[in-house]
């Protein structure tokens, strides 16, 4: 219940107030039955922005982070995420990507719609990065199709570390279905997995326009952090006098 309430009274009509999104495709979204919804994902405001425009409810595999932050601010966060029916996913090893596919096939066995980003975590400087292949594993074994989502904009109105939005144009656009049929019951061979992934990542990449970098965001994310630490460490900063 509280999914409708934030969609429809709370949260959803200031959305599109403040932001205005222009939405397109949306008619490439079925209306009934299990659908992966597969987006890039540009800033903490993509959870809400995208269940706000979509007419049927989707439940997004979120990152745990959300749910165990500190703080009033992470209580607030785990509140809502939590009422809006969202599953967290642990993202620290293999198993844990296990653990995630079960809860994404348990919200298709439903017929509902499940919402992932193929990154894996949000970009951190607005370009598009190489999707994991679990979105390709729920596609196969559930046997739906993944609707590849762009939203544009979304990095401006609130890049990494901004808490209160910019007012910004933002574009929400869907894309035709992607249908894998042909390849059931190769859900185990990786180069069939990395091929679907691949798809649907230019998919996403086509609809967005965004530069597209064929590494996984949290290596980067990761090597520049190690690059700065290094950096630090080779000029320390100087004493005050």
């Amino acid at each position: 219940m509280f999914y409708y309430l934030l969609k429809y009274v709370l949260l959803g009509p200031l959305l599109r107030v403040v932001f205005r999104p222009r939405i397109e495709g949306l008619e490439h979204v079925p209306a009934s039955g299990p659908a992966i919804v597969a987006g890039n994902h540009l800033s903490f405001s993509d959870h809400f922005l995208m269940p706000a425009v979509l007419k049927r409810r989707i439940t997004f595999l979120a990152k745990a982070e959300y749910f165990t932050g500190p703080g009033v601010r992470g209580r607030l966060t785990a509140f809502f995420f939590r009422s809006a029916g969202q599953i967290p996913v642990d993202r620290s090893g293999k198993e844990a990507g296990q653990a995630a596919i079960r809860e994404g096939l348990g919200v298709l066995a439903k017929g509902e719609l499940l919402g992932v980003y193929p990154e894996g975590t949000r970009s951190h400087d607005g370009r598009l990065y190489k999707g994991k292949v679990g979105v390709a594993v729920m596609a196969l074994r559930a046997g739906v199709p993944v609707i590849p989502c762009a939203m544009i904009g979304t990095f401006e109105a609130q890049p990494p570390g901004k808490v209160i939005p910019n007012v910004h144009p933002v574009v929400i656009r869907f894309g035709k279905p992607l249908e894998f049929s042909r390849y059931a019951g190769m859900e185990n061979e990786k180069a069939v997995l990395r091929a679907i992934t691949d798809e649907i990542m230019y998919a996403i990449l086509t609809l967005s326009e965004q530069e597209y970098v064929d590494q996984y965001a949290a290596v980067v994310k990761a090597e520049q952090a190690a690059a700065k630490g290094e950096k630090g460490r080779r000029f320390p900063r100087a004493p005050l006098s």
